[in-house]
């Protein structure tokens, strides 16, 4: 079946944890496939304030790991986490000295900075956000648009996921980098963005293709008629992929496109 619309994740599949670049290869084969008549898509855990600059136009995003989802600029979807979930994580990160980000539509902010988010910043390569008390946003004079938060990242290991999971009781916890996790609402998935767009645009499940390599990357590789897994992936990514290609240092994206006959 032809494929009509493809959906890439950014860090480790669109750019590298080396170089935050989009390769060569990769950037022609985004340019041919705009020639060909097939809509791209970003299908990322980061909210649109830090998407970085790209070489090519896309036709639309998903953001916050599909918490707010636009096609073209029209938003089609807006699933802010559960006001109460975000007052008990907040109270939570308070009395235990954490660090969390939040991410709402437009913005995204921290509660404080430590070497930990700054070896995270280098290996994402993004601007720290500004410094927040995020009890500001609820109890703040905010309109209640802005007061939306969509994710957290938790800065935390993995065995205490669970007890902060049995804590937010409308809230999931996609987890891709040992030293933190995101918290997004239950529902909310790279795939739930993936069918909506689709729906938006007409076009099946079977002519959509997805390129991902963490964790939360795994439900929208299932969901497409070719989900494909970088060589950086994990190999719980891998297991769960059509098809694996080399890694995102190695122009994993476009050997993919070539060898599937996409391009």
């Amino acid at each position: 079946m032809k494929i009509k619309a493809i959906f890439f994740d950014i860090d480790g599949t669109l750019l590298s944890y080396r170089t935050h670049q989009v390769l060569p290869g990769t950037k022609e084969a985004l340019r041919q496939l705009r020639q060909k008549g097939i809509l791209t898509f970003i299908s990322s855990g980061r909210p649109k304030v830090l998407i970085p600059p790209m070489p090519v136009t896309f036709d639309g995003y998903i953001t916050v790991n599909g918490g707010y989802c636009l096609a073209g600029d029209r938003v089609i979807l807006r699933h802010p986490i559960d006001e109460a979930d975000c007052r008990r994580w907040i109270e939570y990160v308070e009395e235990r000295g954490m660090i969390t980000m939040c991410f709402t539509a437009e913005q995204m902010y921290i509660n404080r900075i430590d070497q930990k988010c700054l070896d995270l910043q280098r290996q994402l390569g993004f601007e720290m956000p500004p410094i927040m008390s995020l009890k500001e946003l609820f109890d703040g004079h905010h309109p209640a648009e802005d007061r939306e938060i969509y994710q957290f990242i938790a800065m935390q290991p993995a065995d205490e996921d669970p007890k902060v999971l049995s804590m937010l009781s409308h809230c999931r916890m996609p987890r891709w980098h040992p030293d933190f996790t995101d918290i997004i609402p239950d529902g909310s998935s790279k795939a739930v963005g993936i069918e909506l767009i689709l729906n938006h645009y007409g076009i099946c499940s079977e002519e959509a293709m997805a390129f991902g390599d963490g964790a939360n990357d795994i439900e929208m590789l299932e969901y497409v008629g070719i989900g494909v897994a970088m060589g950086n992936a994990a190999d719980i990514v891998k297991q769960h992929a059509d098809i694996v290609t080399d890694d995102a240092e190695s122009e994993g994206i476009l050997h993919a496109l070539e060898r599937t006959g996409v391009l």
